[in-house]
């Protein structure tokens, strides 16, 4: 197997966008991919609106979902197209594209644990004229385990075990860590809230997407009440393997939070209390994983550009180095769509490409399934 050229897409639970990686991989293992070209494709106004509104569980229906199937598809389709004509690529050099799709539910308990990515892959191998792989949490629920997180089984194979405990850290919408420890399985689940409920409450005071630099959060002060109230939730006290998303975590569930409070907060408390939330919760789970003397905390994912969050996170893992996967040759804004493009090289190659240990199947597999060109 010589070497192959992938294509990753990312269109996370921040519906922020649509990120797409161009990345070679070698023939042995044990190289390092490499990434050779990134793009940034937008999402409509409308349709992140839509997203939205069956995300937190609004009324809908079959005519709305295939709609939005269809929509999506062009959209990842015209991303992969944008990203190889900015990099000057021919598509027959590319083996595959691999598409995450866009998640609208996932609920992998209860007596019928599913997940639902839309993005028709049919249209992206037709737009884009290149075999194309998706659908990949499905298999491994089939199994019995979480279909989340995925990624660790790639930061299994791109950061070495060391005598000091690396934990990977992605700040997406939500929170997921990989934990990387020295003769031990790869552990990994999701935390909680990441940028989710602070983005969804700038938009709602402010219109803006994201609080950026931290800035709103930073103009208030943390109501410890409503922290503890917060910090109550149930989901942060389960066992791992556990997975969570927007179909938990919303603004009708924060606002249910602050319906409760006997005196109302201040926008910009609020705002500054969710900093702290993602925060301590991040490093609530992170801490009882130190192991050696230089522990280390790798960050990727759009959290990474918050200065106060990092802030945050630095204070309360004193005993840690926190930093970014920038720091270990890895481009921290695009660490998910390059495990994506990983994933698909994997189910090409039909190789392993779950962690048993992490998503709590029963079985290796090799995820997701080939939509030829």
């Amino acid at each position: 197997m010589a070497r192959e050229l992938y294509v990753g897409v990312m269109s996370g639970t921040s519906l922020d966008g649509v990120d797409t990686v161009l990345v070679a991989f070698e023939a042995e293992q044990t190289s390092r991919p490499e990434l050779l070209a990134t793009d940034a494709f937008p999402m409509p106004d409308s349709l992140k609106a839509a997203l939205l509104d069956v995300c937190i569980g609004q009324a809908t229906n079959l005519k709305q979902i295939g709609q939005l199937d269809h929509q999506l598809g062009h959209l990842f389709a015209d991303a992969v197209n944008q990203l190889l004509e900015k990099a000057g690529v021919e598509v027959s050099e590319i083996t595959a594209v691999g598409n995450h799709g866009q998640t609208v539910f996932h609920q992998p308990d209860g007596d019928y644990p599913f997940t639902m990515q839309l993005g028709d892959a049919n249209i992206v191998a037709a737009k884009t004229g290149i075999t194309t792989v998706a659908d990949f949490r499905r298999k491994d629920m089939a199994l019995g385990g979480q279909g989340a997180p995925l990624v660790p089984a790639f930061h299994k194979g791109l950061f070495s075990m060391q005598a000091s405990t690396t934990v990977v850290l992605n700040i997406g919408g939500i929170a997921n860590i990989s934990v990387l420890r020295h003769e031990q399985p790869v552990l990994g689940y999701d935390t909680g809230p990441g940028n989710m409920l602070m983005d969804a409450w700038v938009y709602l005071h402010h219109g803006q997407k994201y609080d950026k630099d931290g800035a709103f959060a930073a103009s208030g002060t943390v109501n410890q009440p409503l922290l503890d109230k917060l910090m109550a939730d149930p989901y942060l006290s389960r066992p791992y393997p556990k997975s969570t998303g927007r179909e938990y975590y919303n603004l009708p569930w924060l606002e249910a939070q602050l319906n409760g409070m006997g005196e109302a907060v201040s926008e910009q408390d609020v705002q500054a209390t969710l900093l702290q939330f993602t925060a301590q919760t991040i490093a609530d789970q992170v801490a009882p994983f130190a192991q050696g003397d230089h522990p280390q905390l790798l960050v990727c994912g759009g959290g990474v550009n918050n200065p106060l969050l990092m802030q945050r996170l630095a204070e309360l893992l004193p005993s840690w180095s926190v930093g970014n996967t920038r720091d270990a040759g890895i481009d921290p804004d695009y660490m998910e769509a390059m495990a994506f493009a990983w994933l698909a090289r994997q189910r090409i190659h039909g190789q392993p490409s779950n962690v048993p240990e992490v998503t709590g199947a029963s079985a290796l597999a090799s995820l997701g399934v080939i939509y030829p060109a």
